[in-house]
């Protein structure tokens, strides 16, 4: 039996020439590589974002493709983009889920774990 997985992992940064603290805008990017753990082909075709700041603000993004894009992706091979949100507050977390079809019509969800978006990334 065909086994599909992507794994993902995320890398966010925070970005101070888009962020004005005393309006209370924080901006984020987050590099995201999506690669295809699995054993067969197979397109990301949708997003699903929960991203949560410090004040306890949830917002859900949903969505097709990532960045205009829904890459094909055969056994062993990558994607990455990058793409950046805004928040209230200094510190917040994005999490998500892709939405993933094998090239057989088959669907499969592919987790985005958990990552931390904080102003002390800057730091590093």
């Amino acid at each position: 039996m065909p086994h599909p997985q992507f794994t993902c992992t995320a890398v966010p940064a925070y970005l101070a020439e888009h962020s004005d603290a005393s309006k209370g805008i924080y901006a984020f990017s987050y590099t995201i590589t999506v690669v295809n753990t699995g054993d067969v082909p197979a397109q990301l075709i949708g997003r699903h974002w929960i991203i949560a700041d410090a004040s306890g603000h949830t917002e859900e993004v949903r969505g097709l493709g990532v960045v205009g894009h829904q890459p094909m992706l055969k056994p062993g091979e990558r994607f990455e983009y990058t793409s950046w949100t805004r928040l209230a507050s200094p510190r917040g977390q994005m999490r998500g889920t892709f939405f993933c079809m094998t090239d057989e019509a088959r669907p499969f969800d592919t987790p985005v774990p958990a990552f931390e978006l904080s102003q002390a990334h800057a730091l590093h």
